[in-house]
């Protein structure tokens, strides 16, 4: 099966994909797909005439790959306070840099809108988390079951029940 990563690159992910039997599908490594990757003019998104063009460049090269992807993981976006377990070098090759935050959750947005298996993972803070992302991972890809998947909302992130005393404060002064 080929299996999509957002963001791509993430290479916590990517060698487990191929372990697993499974091929893993990249719109930035155009010499694996022998010229058959096409950019097409005629594929449309609904994109805002507002988007910027970086988000836009982004789309038009995961945008060949949706009709080739049978499975996608996501992950989601690192939280606002995260205090790095490894150095910037290690942190951006395991987890990939999103490009920016924008094109990562309109990526997101656009693969679940498709009718394939999608796993949604918070993004780990510790080495716990890293040791179930990457068990959750491989159970995903044996048997391409959703309901190993984290809660993430729209955002990416995971979701809060508690609401900083700042955030509180200005809820509070709107309603006013």
């Amino acid at each position: 099966m080929n299996v999509i990563v957002i963001p791509d690159g993430a290479m916590i992910i990517v060698p487990l994909i191929e372990k697993n039997g499974h091929t893993y599908l990249s719109p930035t490594n155009f010499s694996k797909y022998d010229n058959e990757l096409n950019l097409n003019p005629d594929f449309r998104v609904n994109l805002s005439s507002e988007t910027p063009s970086g988000v836009r460049g982004r789309i038009s090269l995961l945008a060949p790959l949706l009709d080739k992807t049978d499975a996608a993981i996501i992950l989601g976006q690192r939280p606002p306070k995260y205090n790095p377990m490894y150095d910037v070098l290690n942190e951006l090759i395991l987890f990939c840099g999103n490009g920016c935050n924008n094109a990562h959750s309109l990526a997101a947005s656009i693969v679940s809108q498709i009718d394939i298996p999608v796993l949604r993972l918070a993004y780990p803070t510790t080495r716990e988390e890293i040791i179930d992302l990457i068990r959750r991972v491989n159970l995903f890809l044996k048997d391409f079951d959703e309901s190993v998947s984290d809660d993430i909302n729209t955002d990416l992130k995971k979701p809060s029940s508690r609401v900083s005393y700042s955030d509180f404060k200005k809820i509070f002064n709107e309603s006013i």
